[in-house]
């Protein structure tokens, strides 16, 4: 059967959206943010398990019972901070847990979570010289950086000794609060839209496939990973007949940058080299020949959840499908257009057979029988001198 578009329901997508952005989850703290899409999975009557590492796998059964399978894999670990020193002043130094600036923290409300469960602890991000009438200029002209913040306690605290009597110690996780807010015309701006508004995405199109009763074309795994901020993603957890990986993950939306808030993004490229070839312009085709609005871009500063799969040994085709997030890992904003467009082209892609289904069954196979031509052309007749397709320059045109 031939992939079409599904109905989405965007009234559960801005819920689980929401939902998710309120749920703390630093990197090394995400057992909640797990259980919840365990849950969520769960009442779409889909099972999941999850690794020692807590990464969690699921799948929607293709037909298939040999062959390849594919995988998405989304992250819902995202940024923050860790209690590095219990300042003699009763605040607290920060480390950063994944890579942000602390020009995005400064007047940050927080989260302190401290080995007492059943307390939490709030506080905000200051500039060391936060006050005006006491510094005057000298405001403006700090430095920025980690070393020139603090989080200030929303406790009566003022030395190391109090710090400690509420139950604060280094390695504390520290949780920037998210602040989401979805405007009438449908912005949705938060922290943390990295990665929450992918999973938001791809839990949407889940239950649009079992809603709309449909068998994926090939099984479809479910990585939700919980490392990705720190490097290490998709590490582990893949089902090795993984033929196709397609990670889900913000774009970035920037001068220089052709990713659009009310656009979905397939990325090309980013600082870790380029992706698939075959299985990117799949992609594309797909978007196009069912009219999805999506941009291709190149991402200089970025590494995904794919990266750390293939520096793993993950024997697969990589992409990268966006949403266009503006301002990343900082005051993020993205649209509702754009999550809409990525959830329909992963609902048809879903729907899709893989890029080549006979010669990715198996993990390798003979080189003549790579059906690589009908993309990259080359000559059938077997090698020759110089490269395939360019005429020697030496050679004697016609007169």
């Amino acid at each position: 059967m031939s992939p079409k578009p599904l109905e989405l329901d965007l009234a559960y997508l801005r819920q689980v959206l929401v939902e998710l952005l309120e749920i703390p989850s630093p990197s090394g703290r995400t057992d909640h943010v797990q259980q919840y899409v365990g849950e969520r999975l769960s009442a779409l009557g889909i099972s999941s398990t999850l690794t020692r590492r807590g990464a969690l796998s699921a799948n929607l059964p293709g037909p298939r019972e040999t062959g390849a399978d594919r995988a998405i894999v989304v992250h819902t670990d995202t940024i923050g901070g860790m209690v590095k020193r219990l300042k003699c002043n009763g605040r607290l130094e920060l480390k950063t847990i994944g890579t942000h600036s602390a020009r995005f923290a400064e007047g940050a409300h927080v989260r302190i979570f401290t080995d007492d469960l059943d307390r939490v602890i709030t506080g905000q991000v200051l500039p060391l010289k936060a006050s005006g009438h006491r510094y005057n200029d000298d405001v403006d002209l700090q430095g920025v950086g980690w070393e020139h913040v603090e989080v200030r306690v929303d406790e009566p605290v003022h030395d190391v000794a109090g710090l400690r009597a509420l139950g604060i110690d280094a390695g504390d996780f520290v949780a920037f609060l998210p602040n989401p807010v979805i405007t009438p015309s449908g912005y949705v701006k938060s922290r943390h839209l990295d990665d929450k508004a992918g999973v938001a995405a791809v839990l949407t199109a889940f239950k649009a496939m079992v809603d709309a009763g449909i068998t994926p074309a090939v099984t479809a795994h479910l990585l939700v990973t919980v490392t990705e901020e720190i490097g290490h993603g998709a590490s582990h957890g893949l089902d090795p007949d993984v033929a196709e990986i397609v990670s889900v993950d913000a774009a970035v939306v920037a001068p220089g940058q052709q990713s659009r808030e009310n656009a979905a993004t397939l990325a090309m490229g980013d600082g870790v080299g380029p992706f698939d070839y075959h299985l990117t312009r799949n992609l594309a085709a797909i978007a196009k020949e069912h009219g999805v609005d999506l941009v291709r871009d190149v991402f200089d500063y970025y590494r995904s959840d794919v990266a750390a799969a293939v520096e793993a040994g993950a024997h697969a085709r990589v992409a990268l499908l966006g949403f266009g997030v503006d301002a990343t890992h900082g005051h993020e904003r993205t649209h509702l257009d754009g999550l809409r467009h990525l959830t329909q082209l992963l609902c048809l892609y879903l729907q899709s057979d893989l890029v080549f289904p006979e010669w990715d069954a198996e993990p390798e196979g003979d080189l003549a029988d790579f059906p690589s031509l009908a993309v990259q052309p080359a000559s059938e007749d077997g090698p020759r001198e110089g490269p395939i397709g360019v005429t020697d320059p030496t050679s004697q045109g016609p007169a």
